[in-house]
């Protein structure tokens, strides 16, 4: 469920970080993640963290979602807006074959909403 009080500029950033997930835009990559951000998820039971530059590099050096026909499926779960500079998103998104829960803080830094933490489950 969307917060109809989440600003208009933050759903934008969102939906930046859908289409990124999607294209593996590497360009746009650098408008949805903060350079220090960092992800954190259990794969194959393991915790599993990088950091956004590794992440990037991930995203690079794969084929997208987009290039290989995948099919594309993405939803707002939860906006929490905390104050006018801090949120948390919760998202679904395929990536791929991959359904992920994804947590997505967001951070207003010099005008834009970035992601400052990425805390992801990977769906059954």
């Amino acid at each position: 469920m969307t917060n109809p009080a989440a600003p208009t500029a933050l759903l934008a950033a969102v939906e930046r970080y859908f289409e990124t997930m999607f294209d593996s835009d590497v360009d746009r990559f650098d408008r949805v993640f903060a350079p220090t951000a960092q992800l954190h998820g259990l794969r194959d039971q393991k915790l599993r963290v990088l950091t956004a530059a590794a992440y990037r590099d991930l995203l690079a050096a794969n084929p997208s979602p987009q290039s290989k026909g995948a099919q594309r499926q993405q939803e707002i779960l939860l906006v929490d807006v905390a104050s006018p500079s801090q949120a948390v998103v919760k998202v679904r998104v395929r990536i791929d074959l991959i359904l992920y829960l994804d947590y997505l803080c967001f951070h207003l830094i010099d005008g834009e909403w970035m992601v400052t933490a990425k805390s992801f489950h990977i769906e059954p």
